[in-house]
């Protein structure tokens, strides 16, 4: 209806003061809150954005047809909100490729950025000129400041917050981003468990996880099904990718065991997923 179009247009983004007093009406009035954003809903329809579902229900009882395109349609709705502000982190690994593809199936139009580092094999850097040379829209950053030697033995942490963080916080303001897209899934790692599918960790940069409840065979499911390429060093034997210091070949149950092998961050994160990113 014209008069909710208006109000939309009137209120959008000028809230903040009074939402408490707004947010009921709103959603009483057929619109739903997403971020600092008002957004209509679909007639007859409840959309992905605005629901929270049980994710062990869903990782469990969603076939795999079903769970891509819950995917698809988590990360079409997000574009018709926030369009060219919605942008796919590509980190290189399994994952990221998988929604990436899935990203293009929506809309080939979607923009994507690749954080690399001094320490990546050469066989990611190898993988990564040719996604860029596929895909033009794909930017890539890196951080080459000076850094103590080995300081990914001694002080793991800062060492990703300089080769990782920091380049992503500068792509975010950039590229101009509103809505970051990224290959987390709640079962690839006891870090991961906590996620959901749609989240504001930062104040007015939204987050969307589209493929968070899908299981590690499902993803190569898809990328065989689709002929996605990917990184060689799977081959190898590795479940997780990262830096070359920090990653080894390991055949325990938790999918991300090989990462910061004899540091604290044993199978943890980096923190792009964990840090503040709006600077």
């Amino acid at each position: 209806m014209a008069w909710r179009d208006s109000l939309c247009d009137k209120i959008r983004y000028h809230i903040t003061g009074v939402f408490p007093l707004f947010e009921g009406i709103l959603q009483d009035s057929g619109f739903f809150i997403f971020g600092k954003t008002v957004i209509k809903k679909e007639e007859n329809k409840m959309s992905l954005l605005s629901t929270k579902k049980d994710l062990k229900e869903l990782v469990e009882t969603l076939n795999f047809k079903e769970k891509v395109e819950r995917s698809k349609d988590l990360i079409r709705e997000a574009y018709k909100v926030y369009g060219d502000g919605l942008v796919v982190a590509n980190s290189l690994g399994k994952d990221s490729v998988a929604v990436w593809h899935l990203a293009k199936q929506v809309n080939p139009k979607i923009r994507g950025f690749i954080v690399t580092t001094r320490f990546k094999p050469v066989e990611t850097v190898k993988f990564m000129k040719e996604e860029v040379g596929r895909y033009p829209e794909l930017k890539v950053y890196k951080n080459d400041s000076e850094i103590p030697e080995k300081l990914y033995e001694t002080k793991p942490d800062l060492c990703c917050d300089i080769l990782k963080v920091e380049p992503v916080k500068r792509a975010i303001e950039e590229l101009g981003v509103t809505c970051w897209v990224t290959g987390l899934r709640c079962t690839e790692g006891r870090t991961r468990t906590d996620f959901q599918e749609v989240e504001e960790r930062d104040k007015g940069l939204i987050k969307l996880n589209p493929i968070l409840i899908w299981k590690e065979r499902e993803v190569w499911q898809y990328l065989a099904l689709y002929g996605v390429p990917v990184n060689p060093l799977y081959k190898e034997g590795y479940r997780s990718l990262g830096c070359a210091p920090c990653t080894r070949i390991t055949n325990d149950d938790n999918e991300r065991a090989g990462r910061w092998i004899g540091t604290s961050k044993c199978g943890g994160e980096c923190g792009i997923h964990t840090r503040p990113l709006k600077k």
